[in-house]
């Protein structure tokens, strides 16, 4: 057959497939050379150039907006699926569709005035998790002074904020620390004190490994928690 391989499952018996070539082809009706990267169908196992096949008024939308690609489709009364064969899966893959430019300019428009929704839920859903990070953060310093008593306020809301900063990977993002689990608490107090109150760094800086490093700070590490602990 001259193409790259079967015809690919669509799901829907009724969609028009059309293939992204990976080789020369040539239509089977109008003789025209398709070289690869043009778009072709299949009809009776034979290619034909989209103008053969009556889709050459169609434009291209590639995949990515899913938003754009579903209302360019409802309004275009005629439409095809873009596949290509990724030669590393072993499969048919979509790229995009084909609709009337109509359809799309209209979808672009519809789309072009959600922006303003679109933005203003971003923006909710940005507020609400600044508000979930603050009262974290709350929720974690003050456990942290249940823990530590003696750990003065403002630091403790530091270390609390240090450790639940979104995206760090730090001890207070993951489920425990969310959770106010003691133990990942105090591993978060320890590690703060190890870098605050203790010359760590500077051991670092100097060369020393850092179990070396730790070993030679832990002294003054457990001495301070130790204070903090009394009321």
């Amino acid at each position: 057959m001259p193409y790259d391989d079967a015809a690919p499952e669509t799901g829907k018996p009724s969609e028009i497939v059309v293939f992204w070539t990976l080789r020369d082809s040539q239509c089977s009706q109008c003789k025209s050379d398709l070289p690869s990267g043009r778009f072709l169908i299949l009809e009776a196992r034979q290619p034909l150039c989209l103008a053969c096949a009556d889709l050459d008024h169609l434009v291209y939308l590639p995949r990515g907006d899913a938003a754009l690609t579903r209302r360019a489709r409802k309004h275009s009364s005629l439409s095809a699926v873009v596949v290509r064969f990724s030669r590393s899966r072993k499969r048919y893959e979509r790229q995009g569709i084909l609709v009337q430019e109509g359809a799309l300019a209209r979808a672009e428009q519809e789309c072009l005035s959600d922006e303003g929704l679109r933005a203003s839920r971003r923006e909710r859903e940005e507020q609400r998790r600044r508000d979930y990070d603050e009262k974290l953060v709350e929720l974690m310093a003050g456990k942290i002074r249940d823990l530590f008593p003696g750990c003065p306020r403002s630091e403790a809301h530091r270390i609390a904020e240090h450790t639940a900063v979104r995206g760090s990977g730090r001890v207070g993002r993951s489920a425990a620390g969310r959770s106010l689990d003691e133990d990942a608490l105090r591993l978060a107090v320890i590690a703060s004190v190890r870098h605050a109150h203790t010359n760590y760094d500077e051991l670092l800086m100097e060369g020393m490994d850092r179990a070396s490093a730790r070993e030679e700070v832990w002294e003054k590490i457990e001495q301070l928690l130790k204070d903090w602990e009394k009321r």
